[in-house]
């Protein structure tokens, strides 16, 4: 009896949590984990999942939080989107697609085949492989950075490897949704995804090349601040519904509305627009996928977490060293690029959000372990190649002696 009382306080307590208050403390504790991520040199995405995690029970229903980290996602694609023109993606393709089509086989299909050897369904393996396949951006660019190696060999390769999956990734978010919606999938459902993505592309490219191609003038014109965040904020959110609305992912919408607007040259001037607004929303979707993470049934499936873990760790280790070399660079500095690009990230929380219950659960974790285990290696990369390749020595030069 006394158990049943105390469980029916505990439901009235929640129940009249205010949303709002809800919402100000995450974005204070959103402002703290970003200050503290920054000390202790520790991704702050990993940090807002785990408060994500410990605030679950309070803010899983939480409206605001819901909405805000849909337009924080939406807006992460929107400013990626504006980095590639159709120009620049054919640049990048030429290149790359070799080194980029052996990470999805063995980053994303050999994962897939080894949750299929586990016993999972097509669908299930689908998700799993998506979470496995692509580097984190935020992150890599972000210890690039910290570790002063923007200017090494391997990072022109490392960053166009990111721009592969960053292109890969938004349609595989999209067959994913449309899978997932529609319950059963049939072989000509595949045809059907094929059709709306390639139909959406090209209504993107039109808009850019034609409507969209004097925008620049438009944006010149504007000079109230807040209505240029409307703007392009608004075009952002109509292309992820309009997306949404043709059973495919909100997230490839707004990536294809950046590429639209990337047609109009200057792209500066939305980027300083949208960023801040990206920048306070985007960290709460972590936040929200967080609080969808119940770990109250402990680690699921541990064995198959530790061999997805480490076969993705090969994988990536396997496209440093293969596509590196077709890439151009030598076997030390292609092996220091595989070890690099280890960190999981932002789009494996996006597709692991798609899952329900365990799966989602075991995706969670997942992330959090590999995207610590990443930067570890990132970090100890140099280190590690140097012991298997040799430090290489300085040329040292011969000193004339007077008189000698």
């Amino acid at each position: 009896m006394k158990r049943y009382a105390k469980e029916r306080n505990d439901c009235i307590l929640l129940s009249d949590f205010p949303t709002l208050l809800g919402a100000g403390i995450v974005l204070l504790g959103i402002f703290y984990l970003g200050f503290l991520s920054l000390k202790i040199n520790f991704p702050s995405v990993i940090l807002y999942i785990i408060f994500g995690v410990i605030l679950a029970e309070w803010l899983h229903h939480n409206e605001i939080l819901h909405f805000a980290s849909e337009i924080g996602i939406v807006l992460l694609f929107f400013l990626l989107g504006l980095e590639f023109s159709v120009k620049r993606l054919g640049s990048i393709a030429k290149k790359i697609w070799p080194s980029g089509l052996l990470d999805t086989f063995l980053s994303f299909g050999v994962s897939m085949l080894i949750a299929i050897g586990f016993g999972m369904d097509l669908f299930s393996a689908f998700i799993i492989g998506g979470i496995a396949y692509a580097t984190s951006s935020s992150i890599t660019a972000k210890l690039l950075d910290d570790k002063s190696r923007m200017a090494n060999t391997e990072t022109e390769f490392m960053l166009a490897i990111l721009i592969f999956e960053d292109l890969v990734a938004p349609i595989l978010i999209a067959v994913m949704l449309a899978i997932s919606a529609g319950g059963s999938f049939a072989p000509t459902d595949l045809f059907i995804i094929a059709g709306k993505v390639i139909g959406l592309i090209v209504f993107a490219i039109i808009l850019g090349k034609t409507l969209f191609k004097p925008f620049d003038q438009l944006l010149e014109k504007i000079e109230d601040e807040d209505f240029k965040i409307s703007l392009l904020v608004g075009i952002a959110i109509v292309f992820g519904g309009l997306a949404l609305f043709l059973g495919l992912s909100e997230v490839l919408g707004a990536f294809l509305a950046g590429m639209m607007l990337a047609e109009i040259g200057k792209i500066d001037r939305v980027e300083h627009t949208v960023l801040p607004i990206r920048d306070l929303m985007l960290p709460t979707f972590f936040v929200y996928f967080g609080t969808s993470i119940e770990l109250g049934n402990g680690l699921p499936m541990p064995l198959f977490l530790l061999v997805l873990f480490i076969w993705s760790i090969i994988a990536k280790v396997l496209v440093g060293v293969i596509g590196g070399r077709w890439y151009g660079l030598s076997k030390k500095v292609s092996l220091r690029a595989g070890l690099s690009l280890c960190a999981r990230g932002e789009f494996s929380v996006v597709i692991a959000s798609i899952a329900t219950g365990t799966l989602k659960v075991f995706g969670g974790i997942y992330i959090i372990i590999a995207a610590f285990i990443g930067m570890v290696l990132f970090d100890q990369a140099p280190r590690i190649v140097n012991k298997i390749y040799g430090k290489k020595k300085s040329k040292k030069k011969d000193l004339q002696v007077p008189g000698s």
